[in-house]
């Protein structure tokens, strides 16, 4: 008889990260204080989703990659439209099974917050200026945990900058969160530890049920997506189309390949075979369907030629933007002399970079003066992180600053740099 999969509705309800449960008080701790408003209609993961949703960092992400590089084709997916498909494909998961649907929901908003300018590609290019530079490993997952914790900032209604001061769940959610590695089965790990343990080659589970959905729900949301552009642009030859419904011939019930049917039979397959007790799986099929789709994605999508050859163009960018703001680092006194050299010439990327530096360098005459870029500090309270008279923290704001870049900025600082 077939599984019924209402009999799984719920299943999780137990395990959800609600009142109640022995890590609740862990998940929904900040790193600073931050009292409810005596108004406050609003659960802590849904006040994490009104700040996430107000960042610049969210904004920028309609116009950052996700395939393919800076597309005039509206129909071809963006990263904004890959976080909103997650948050789709994991709250409808986490509410099917009992959980958290707001905890999923903040998490698939801030999960992709670092992704460099031009998606996987971009974060290669950083990643091997960092080591480079001896800056440590550059990995998105962990960027867009230092951009939750450090980089972004909200004001708060005196006008003070903050820091968007995330809930432990969320932030563990955000870093933990790796949608391309393939595991057939997925529980949450027991200790809450420090989020700064997870590097590029050690990573860890969730530390919750829903950001274990949320690292599923990712790779659902984007295999089928994918693979739906790559036939919109028409870069598949008949050769690859037809080794794809050869794929899709050991599963009938798959009647056309498109985002549709791949999302609905991933996410009933996962509620039908999941429990507390076995974890978060598909059924062996059905994954094995999931492996298949992905081979053919990075061999015949993201390995295109034409992919190749534009990552040539993102790489002069990156390149071309780290080294030509990189250079200006002459001590303490830097933002003084790039003001005075380096913004008349580059009056676009120059006027961009030290507003968004100034705010974040340690406080100094410069920084803290409200003439020298135009900016009124009202009693900020975020937390400054680069001393900028040592060197490697220039640089690393000189990443940081590339990191958060649109596609769109990317390439007009660059034609800025490049063109009379």
């Amino acid at each position: 008889m077939k599984n019924d999969i209402q009999q799984h509705r719920n299943a999780f309800a137990r395990e959800a990260m609600r009142p109640g449960h022995p890590h609740w008080e862990q998940a929904i701790s900040r790193r600073q204080a931050s009292p409810l408003k005596p108004d406050e209609i609003r659960s802590e993961f849904d006040r994490d989703n009104g700040r996430i949703l107000h960042s610049l960092a969210y904004s920028r992400l309609k116009s950052k990659t996700q395939v393919f590089f800076h597309t005039n084709d509206d129909r071809i997916c963006t990263r904004i439209e890959h976080v909103n498909h997650v948050i789709s494909v994991s709250s409808t998961i986490a509410r099917f099974l009992g959980l958290n649907s707001e905890l999923t929901y903040a998490i698939a908003m801030g999960h992709d917050l670092g992704h460099a300018p031009f998606g996987h590609s971009g974060e290669v290019f950083l990643d091997e200026i960092c080591q480079k530079q001896g800056l440590g490993e550059f990995w998105h997952e962990k960027n867009s945990l230092h951009v939750v914790d450090s980089i972004e900032l909200l004001q708060d209604t005196q006008g003070h900058f903050k820091n968007l001061n995330l809930t432990y769940a969320v932030r563990d959610g955000i870093i933990a969160h790796c949608g391309e590695v393939n595991q057939a089965l997925l529980r949450p790990r027991e200790d809450a530890i420090d989020l700064n343990d997870f590097t590029k080659h050690r990573r860890f589970e969730p530390y919750t049920w829903e950001g274990c959905v949320m690292k599923i729900a990712d790779k659902i949301a984007y295999l089928g997506r994918d693979l739906e552009d790559a036939q919109r642009l028409g870069i598949l030859s008949q050769e690859q189309s037809a080794e794809l419904e050869q794929i899709l011939k050991a599963f009938p019930h798959i009647e056309a390949a498109n985002n549709t049917n791949f999302i609905h039979v991933f996410i009933t397959d996962l509620c039908r075979h999941s429990s507390p007790e076995t974890g978060l799986c598909f059924s062996p099929g059905i994954y094995e369907l999931m492996k298949l789709l992905m081979k053919f994605n990075y061999t015949h999508i993201y390995k295109h030629p034409r992919l190749k050859n534009y990552e040539k163009y993102a790489r002069l960018v990156i390149e071309t933007l780290y080294e030509a703001l990189a250079q200006n680092f002459q001590g303490a006194k830097v933002l003084e002399t790039m003001q005075r050299d380096f913004l008349p010439l580059y009056p676009k990327l120059g006027k961009a970079f030290l507003e968004w530096i100034s705010l974040r360098a340690l406080e100094t005459p410069e920084t803290t003066s409200s003439g020298l870029f135009g900016l009124q500090h009202i009693g900020s309270q975020h937390k400054r992180i680069y001393d900028l008279a040592q060197k490697s923290d220039f640089n690393r704001s000189v990443i940081d600053f590339i990191s958060l870049l649109t596609d769109r900025a990317a390439i007009e600082y660059f034609e800025e740099l490049s063109s009379f």
